[in-house]
């Protein structure tokens, strides 16, 4: 971004290597400020016609603009009864419309970036001074003009994150892209990014549709997008290292990686090449949602089309994890679309659960209803995966390590009290939705999710038969006959509805591949077997009317049968 100021959309960007504001008249005085103001008011002449005829009336925008911030400059210093043209009445709808764009510019996705080009240590120290200071200024400045223009001073004060939602510093990594990727070298990395939690983000789409299909030709060759609009987000997604390329307009998405996947370090992303790579807002309608394998280099290559659609998280989150996965698949490893959690007993026993299925069948669900049981007899639970992980054979033993240090999930199949326990670090998406309202929610660190951890219960996430507790199968073909087929009752999730079917539960890989899937899933599930690890399907009943009272039931006797 070479701009000072960008808006578009719901996303403003502010770029303090451009211009950083040091008082409020600098802000006033600033063309993003003319910029925004621009912007509400073409929102307010389609939400309040009223009040935009009464300010403007028939008058040229731009004037009344010119005009409308001369006299705000002049607030600073005087009082309202001093400015010619503001009486008494002017001066109530004036107040009426600072608070109205405040409350603008607060709903808007509002970030702050930093181009580093100097001493990383220094930029690091001084980013986070600037966007404190921008916070403040921009309070400061509303909470003048407010109280100038209702002509006494407040009694009560909130202390709002009135600047930016987020700041971040940016610069270039020298990494080991091979020749082929040279046009993306220019775009810069995220080195640190600071958010300000609880972040709530309102993107226009709250589903995921379609697949994820293979194309023979590599996205990157048709990459001829301005490097200056977009940015990277160096993702560690299990073992494997991840180039996430995002255009600005997505910044509210790609920021939000940060509670999903531990970012990696510039050491990191200078001394190794990509395992996969990620283009976000592609501009050719044929990368609408695909991935390619570059056999060349060994890389995995995921696109998406700039669509208002993919605003919601799950297809950035998804397109990463189908490269992880298919990644995994070439060196011998199964894919898991499910949760995985090791549980401390307090009389030393530890047991590791994983539970499979797609997105809706109750996995995160369930594994949020066992966190949230009290019980004496529990030291602690540590989070393995939370979405998707590998199991893979260490020696003759079947392992499990996972991808995410966080977990992306629906609101509304939660315990009341979850979200609002974790709330001081989440991200919400659509929280008012009434249909897959989500949060991201930090949940576990980088070390545990890649140790291999133990399995003593391999469970099917059921979510659609009107059945409690679990159920254990006596063989590979009885388990592989429900694991394979994937059935789940969907809930609004994704673009499908009623009862369907997925190879594995796993659309990420697994469904694309399933001639490399099989072998790994008999060959693992052979083992799991023979190392009489517990394989069976735990009843969520969360398609069914009581999802939340049977997710508990589910969950109480899980606990009850790793007891025994």
């Amino acid at each position: 971004m070479r701009d000072e100021f960008y808006l578009r959309k719901n996303t403003a960007i502010i770029n303090f290597s451009v211009a950083y504001y040091k008082t409020e008249e600098e802000i006033l005085s600033s063309a993003g400020f003319r910029e925004f103001l621009e912007r509400f008011f073409r929102h307010l002449a389609d939400t309040d016609v009223e009040l935009y005829s009464q300010t403007v009336r028939n008058e040229e925008l731009g004037a009344y603009l010119n005009s409308l911030i001369r006299s705000l400059k002049l607030l600073l210093v005087l009082d309202s009864e001093e400015i010619p043209g503001i009486g008494r009445s002017n001066r109530a709808r004036l107040l009426t419309l600072v608070e109205k764009a405040y409350d603008y510019w607060r709903k808007l996705e509002r970030y702050t970036i930093l181009l580093s080009k100097s001493d990383f240590s220094l930029q690091h120290r001084i980013f986070m001074e600037y966007d404190g200071n921008f916070n403040d200024l921009v309070l400061s400045l509303y909470r003048h003009l407010e109280e100038k223009l209702q002509g006494k001073s407040n009694l009560v004060y909130r202390q709002m994150n009135a600047g930016s939602n987020g700041a971040v510093v940016l610069g270039n990594y020298y990494s080991l892209l091979p020749g082929e990727y040279d046009r993306l070298r220019s775009i810069p990395f995220i080195q640190t990014l600071m958010l300000h939690t609880p972040v709530m983000l309102y993107p226009s789409s709250n589903k995921r549709e379609g697949m994820f299909t293979e194309t023979e030709k590599n996205p990157v060759r048709d990459f001829s997008m301005k490097p200056h609009t977009w940015m990277c987000y160096p993702a560690k997604v299990g073992n494997l290292l991840i180039f996430v390329y995002f255009h600005q307009d997505y910044l509210s998405q790609g920021l939000s990686l940060a509670n999903l996947f531990e970012m990696a370090d510039r050491e990191e992303c200078e001394n190794r090449k990509p395992d996969g790579i990620v283009l976000y807002g592609m501009e050719k309608d044929e990368y609408e949602t695909v991935f390619h394998f570059d056999k060349k280099n060994k890389i995995w290559v995921g696109a998406l089309t700039y669509d208002p659609k993919i605003e919601y998280f799950g297809y950035m989150k998804k397109i990463i994890l189908t490269c992880h996965n298919l990644a995994k698949m070439y060196k011998g490893w199964l894919p898991i679309h499910g949760s995985m959690f090791e549980i401390t007993f307090k009389n030393g026993v530890r047991k590791g659960v994983a539970m499979i299925g797609d997105s809706g069948a109750g996995k995160s669900e369930t594994l949020e209803a066992v966190k949230a049981l009290v019980s004496d007899e529990i030291m602690r639970i540590d989070v393995v995966f939370d979405d998707m992980g590998t199991f893979h054979l260490s020696g003759n033993k079947v392992v499990g390590q996972g991808t995410e240090t966080g977990a992306f999930i629906r609101l509304d199949d939660l315990d009341r009290g979850t979200a609002y326990r974790d709330m001081e670090r989440s991200i919400f998406m659509n929280p008012t939705s009434a249909v897959n309202a989500r949060v991201i929610l930090p949940c576990t660190n980088y070390s545990t999710i890649t140790h291999n951890q133990t399995i003593d219960y391999v469970l099917y996430a059921n979510n659609y038969t009107d059945k409690t507790g679990m159920h254990r199968f006596k063989n590979v073909s009885e388990a592989k006959s429900v694991f394979i087929k994937g059935t789940r009752k969907a809930k609004g999730t994704t673009g499908e509805t009623g009862l369907t079917s997925t190879y594995f539960a796993n659309p990420f890989g697994p469904m694309q591949k399933q001639e490399l899937c099989d072998p790994i899933f008999d060959k693992i599930f052979s083992a799991l077997f023979e190392q009489d690890v517990y394989v069976g399907e735990i009843y969520t009943r969360l398609g069914l009317p009581d999802g939340k009272e049977g997710l508990h039931e589910a969950a109480e006797q899980l606990v009850m049968g790793l007891k025994e």
